[in-house]
């Protein structure tokens, strides 16, 4: 990377800035996202690389401007790592997933309170652009971590009735910004479920999103859309189902 970044290196790879790289760092990460969804080892091997790339070129773009060198973001996550595992690197313990995480929550903000940056409230540490299913996942998360939490499943799958109901109301008194609000407060209690459930909703849905490409692929291989009823489209659907032993009753489900 620093041949490519040198002067008589290659002129795309020497404009590029921390902003113009920032695109790649994320459709890198999605793709190996599909690898593993794919099983795909050798285009996961690939796919890993690729974004490594994206780490190296930003390293190097510090190390020309004399702010870090990729020793440093190496070392940084050594030492990190070491210091959040006190019940492996030294005389801590830890005898649960739910204790290590606990304990990683302290040591951060223990670190944070040693580097003197002021203590905000619990979720202003989740970055405002994730993508929302992320975001509402590690907020949830954050604040179960103290308790505020359902005490089981069973209790999430009541408030997501009482939802289905809310949102029957808005659609029925026809104002919209209800109608947003009671969808986006349906998704949020869902995405709580899957926590609960021990299940990553974004990863659930694109593993779902993947299912409904492949079986509509089937539907638009053998009918003309444009022509076909919803009843031969939805056989066509079944059909595909039934091609992964998941035939069921009931129209359009993924």
């Amino acid at each position: 990377m620093a041949r490519l970044r040198a002067p008589s290196g290659c002129p795309w790879d020497r404009e590029q800035t921390f902003d113009t790289i920032k695109p790649y760092l994320l459709e890198e990460t999605y793709e190996v996202f599909e690898a593993i969804d794919q099983r795909d080892w050798p285009g996961l091997a690939e796919e890993l690389g690729d974004l490594m790339l994206q780490a190296v070129f930003f390293a190097q773009m510090a190390s020309e401007e004399g702010t870090f060198r990729i020793d440093d973001s190496l070392n940084a996550i050594a030492e990190k790592l070491i210091r959040r595992h006190p019940h492996v690197f030294g005389d801590g313990t830890a005898n649960t997933s739910d204790d290590v995480k606990r304990r990683w929550d302290e040591i951060k903000a223990d670190e944070k309170k040693a580097r003197g940056k002021p203590q905000h409230g619990r979720l202003d540490s989740v970055p405002r652009n994730l993508p929302a299913l992320v975001e509402a996942q590690q907020i949830s998360s954050k604040a179960a971590a103290v308790g505020f939490d359902w005490e089981h499943p069973g209790q999430v799958l009541e408030k997501l009735d009482e939802e289905l109901r809310e949102l029957a109301v808005a659609r029925e008194n026809g104002a919209r910004v209800e109608v947003e609000g009671e969808v986006g407060d349906l998704l949020f209690v869902l995405v709580n479920l899957a926590r609960l459930l021990k299940v990553d909703p974004e990863q659930a849905l694109r593993k779902t999103n993947a299912k409904f490409r492949k079986r509509f692929a089937h539907v638009e291989k053998h009918a003309a859309l444009t022509g076909a009823t919803l009843a031969e489209m939805e056989a066509l659907w079944q059909e595909a189902k039934a091609d992964n032993g998941q035939a069921t009753r009931g129209p359009d489900k993924p």
